[in-house]
């Protein structure tokens, strides 16, 4: 089991700590949801440093990631950021991940913890045009500073003006005293901030001075659990859940992120597939009764024929009811839908709504 540069710290803060993706993670401080309110309504930080970066070098490296990508990277500039997948021949999908162009011959991919080696060595075997690649994943650490609140209670520690910093864009600039820190605003939980890519020789001072400058703000270290409610509310994927290595990005909704204006890995049959339209779509669903969906529940009929499955659910925090994502016959994907998720031996009535759960 691999630590984390703050293991040590979150330890002696009290964290409940779990195995997560092969490293020693936190799950919770507090509570799950004590930590998910401090993210929607003031200031959080979540240790992610489990996460994959990978440096794509030289004058093909554009060429290699959008060989490998479905989104369009040439679209962007320097200090833009894309949200994008790595689709395999069979037309689900490797990983998806994070483009970042810090420079036009220097790119930085961010992939998840537990496709590491997967996703290097998948991107390494298409590399036929001699890219430079480095995985830094092992040296570098990321907090993610996320709440409403974060823009006023980081803006001590950097000359940068953070609220310039728009959704996927980045800086490459000082943060708690140290140089050439990327500060991104590329959360994942749906209520604004920022994600801080430093050294892992680095990170314990950038924390110390995170916690100390939202002391005020009442800031609050906030583990993976919450982590996954916060996301859950905005209807964004996770990998391992929503989707995977059998789920096409059109049957995942992630057609906005599959680009056919350029040549990449599969594209032919998701194309096809398109044209077609997916044999099934993954929707977003509120439970009409009490209960709390599961990743792996049925949902069924009204005759209580199974139909699919729930990738993701929990008891939304701020909605107070159960809300999930689920694969079901692409007739079924219409909003007002209603559906049925097996429970016990309860098949409770859901109904498919329009992402995302939490609207602010």
């Amino acid at each position: 089991m691999k630590n984390t540069a703050l293991s040590t710290t979150h330890e002696a803060l009290g964290a409940k700590m779990v195995p997560f993706a092969g490293y020693n993670m936190p799950v919770s401080y507090e509570g799950v949801n004590a930590e998910h309110e401090t993210v929607r309504n003031g200031v959080g930080v979540f240790d992610v440093s489990h996460m994959g970066e990978f440096l794509i070098l030289g004058a093909n490296a554009l060429e290699l990631i959008q060989k490998v990508t479905s989104n369009d990277a040439s679209k962007l500039v320097d200090g833009q950021a894309q949200y994008s997948c790595l689709p395999n021949n069979d037309g689900g999908i490797v990983d998806d991940l994070i483009v970042y162009r810090l420079e036009a011959e220097k790119w930085l991919l961010v992939v998840n913890a537990s496709n590491i080696e997967k996703d290097w060595n998948w991107i390494s075997s298409h590399n036929s045009m001699g890219a430079e690649m480095k995985d830094i994943s092992e040296n570098y650490s990321l907090l993610a500073i996320q709440g409403p609140k974060a823009v006023e209670a980081m803006q001590s520690l950097t000359s940068e003006d953070l609220s310039a910093i728009k959704f996927y864009t980045f800086k490459v600039s000082d943060f708690a005293g140290i140089d050439h820190v990327i500060i991104s605003a590329t959360g994942y939980t749906g209520s604004g901030g920022f994600e801080i890519y430093c050294k892992n020789s680095e990170v314990k001072q950038v924390w110390d001075q995170v916690m100390e400058a939202g002391a005020d703000w009442g800031i609050k270290p906030v583990g993976l659990a919450a982590r996954d409610t916060l996301r859950l509310e905005m209807g964004y994927c996770l990998y391992g859940n929503d989707i995977n290595d059998t789920t096409s990005p059109l049957e995942a909704g992630l057609g906005w992120i599959t680009k056919f204006s350029k040549d990449f890995i599969n594209a032919e049959n998701l194309k096809k597939e398109k044209e077609h339209g997916p044999q099934r779509r993954l929707v977003a669903f509120e439970l009409d009764e009490r209960g709390i969906p599961r990743q792996g529940y049925d949902i069924v009929d009204g005759n209580g024929k199974k139909i699919g499955e729930v990738t993701s659910g929990t008891m939304s925090p701020s909605l107070g009811k159960g809300i999930g994502l689920g694969y079901v016959p692409t007739i079924m994907k219409d909003i007002g839908t209603k559906i049925h998720v097996q429970i016990r031996k309860n098949a409770v009535p859901a109904t498919v709504v329009k992402l995302p759960f939490y609207k602010g």
